[in-house]
C-alpha cells in the first residue's frame, strides 16, 4: 500500500510540474546567442512565471547604461491578451503552448502612427536552457534574434 501511495504521489508531482520548465530567472549567454551586431533588443535577463494557463514574462533590457524592466502577462489558450507597448502604445497578443509543453509562441501586434509592428516571440527549452527567438516586421524593416538563457 505504501508503495502504491508513493507512486501516486510521484505521478501527481510530475503532472503538477509538467510544462512548468519555463519558470525561473534566466540570464542571457551572449556567446551562445545569435544577436544583431549593432543594435540588439535581447533582454539581459528574463523572469518567467507559469501557473497553469497563466504565463508572465519580466524582461530586463539595458540601453545606454540604463536598465529597464517590462512585465507582460498572457494566457496560453490563444485568447487575446493586452499589455503596454512602448511610448504609450498597446500590445495585443495571442499565446499558445505546444502539446509537449516545450514551446510557447506569442504573436503580437502594436499599432503605431507609422503602421503596425508585428512580432513573434518563441520560448523553447533546449540544451538545458531557454531559447528566446524574436521576429519583428515593421515599416522600419524586419529584425530577428535568438537569445540563449541559462538559469540563474
Amino acid at each position: 500500500m505504501k508503495r502504491v501511495l508513493l507512486v501516486l504521489m510521484a505521478v501527481a508531482f510530475a503532472a503538477a510540474s509538467y510544462g512548468q520548465g519555463f519558470a525561473g530567472s534566466w540570464k542571457l549567454n551572449a556567446s551562445k546567442s545569435k544577436l544583431n551586431d549593432q543594435f540588439s533588443m535581447a533582454p539581459k535577463s528574463l523572469k518567467v512565471t507559469q501557473n497553469g494557463n497563466a504565463f508572465e514574462v519580466a524582461k530586463t533590457v539595458e540601453f545606454q547604461g540604463q536598465s529597464n524592466e517590462t512585465v507582460e502577462k498572457y494566457t496560453l489558450d490563444g485568447k487575446e491578451c493586452t499589455n503596454a507597448g512602448f511610448m504609450n502604445s498597446t500590445k495585443k497578443s495571442k499565446a499558445t503552448i505546444s502539446a509537449d509543453k516545450k514551446v510557447v509562441t506569442i504573436k503580437s501586434t502594436i499599432a503605431t502612427d507609422n503602421g503596425n509592428i508585428e512580432s513573434e516571440e518563441i520560448f523553447s527549452l533546449k540544451d538545458g536552457g531557454l531559447v528566446f527567438e524574436t521576429k519583428t516586421k515593421s515599416s522600419w524593416g524586419d529584425m530577428s534574434e535568438t537569445g540563449f538563457y541559462e538559469k540563474k
